[in-house]
C-alpha cells in the first residue's frame, strides 16, 4: 500500500494516498484504518480520514516520530488486501420540495427539469461517504449526478434546520444540526444524524454509503413522531 507521510506539528502526521478522489482511493484509506484498528499501536490516539488523506494523531512521549513511521510502514505491509467487513448502505428517508425543500423548484428550473425528475435523479442511488466533518455528523458524499450541480446561494441563509438535504456546487449532503448555509435545500429527513448523548453519537461513518428514499409529508411526520424508536434501514452493499 503506497502513501506519502509528512509531519503536522509534533502531534500528528498526514498520510497521502494520491490526488484522485474516487472509490479506489477511499477503499485504500479504509483498509489502512482497518489495519490500524487491528494492530492497536500504543501511542496512536486517533485518526481522521479525508478525501485522499488520513491524519493520525499520536503521543510523541510514547511514540517518537521515526518509530511511528516505522510502525505505519509495518502496518501497511501487514496481511490483508480487502476490508474485513462489507460497507453498509443506509437508506435515509427524505421529504422533497414544499416547505421541506424550498429550493427544489430552483434546481429543476436551473436544469430544465421538472421537480419529479430532480427527485428521481437525486434519490435511489448510492452515495459514498468519503469523510465526516465541517460539523458533527456531516457526511461528505460522492456521486451526485452532474446534471444536478447548482451554484450556491449568493447570500447564505442564517439558519438551516437539522435534517435539511442540500446541494452545493457538485456536492450533496445532510445537515445534522441547525447552521447557516448557502446550499440549495431540496428536502428534509426526519432522521437524527447526531446524538451527542450517545456513546456512538453519529449515525454513520466514512467508507459506507447513503441512499435517499423519497417519502411524503405524512410519512415524514410519522417517522419524526417515532423519534429514537425509528430504525434506519441498512444492509451490506452488493
Amino acid at each position: 500500500m503506497e502513501y506519502e507521510i509528512s509531519p503536522l506539528g509534533d502531534l500528528a502526521v498526514l498520510l497521502s494516498f494520491g490526488n484522485e478522489i474516487n472509490e479506489k482511493t477511499n477503499r485504500q484509506i479504509q483498509l489502512f484504518i482497518s489495519k490500524l484498528e487491528r494492530e492497536k499501536i500504543k501511542g496512536i490516539v486517533e485518526w481522521v480520514p479525508a478525501y485522499t488523506t488520513l491524519m493520525i494523531y499520536y503521543q510523541p512521549e510514547m511514540l517518537a516520530y521515526e518509530s511511528l513511521k516505522a510502525e505505519l510502514d509495518r502496518v501497511s505491509r501487514s496481511p490483508g488486501q480487502s476490508l474485513p467487513d462489507s460497507p453498509l448502505v443506509y437508506e435515509i428517508p427524505v421529504c422533497y420540495g414544499g416547505d421541506w425543500g424550498q429550493d427544489l423548484a430552483y434546481v429543476a428550473d436551473y436544469h430544465g427539469l421538472d421537480e419529479q425528475e430532480v427527485i428521481s435523479l437525486h434519490a435511489n442511488r448510492e452515495y459514498l461517504i468519503y469523510m465526516m466533518g465541517f460539523m458533527p455528523g456531516f457526511p461528505y458524499l460522492g456521486g451526485l449526478p452532474e446534471k444536478l450541480a447548482v451554484p450556491r446561494l449568493e447570500r447564505p441563509r442564517q439558519n438551516v434546520k437539522c435534517g435539511a438535504v442540500g446541494i452545493g456546487g457538485s456536492q450533496t449532503g445532510i445537515y445534522p444540526v441547525d447552521v447557516p448555509s448557502g446550499w440549495r435545500i431540496i428536502g428534509t429527513t426526519p432522521v437524527t444524524l447526531f446524538s451527542p448523548e450517545k456513546e456512538e453519537p453519529f449515525l454513520f461513518s466514512s467508507g459506507h454509503y447513503i441512499k435517499f428514499v423519497p417519502i411524503n409529508e405524512e410519512q415524514f411526520l410519522h417517522i419524526k413522531q417515532m423519534g429514537e424508536a425509528y430504525r434506519v434501514t441498512r444492509y451490506e452493499k452488493r
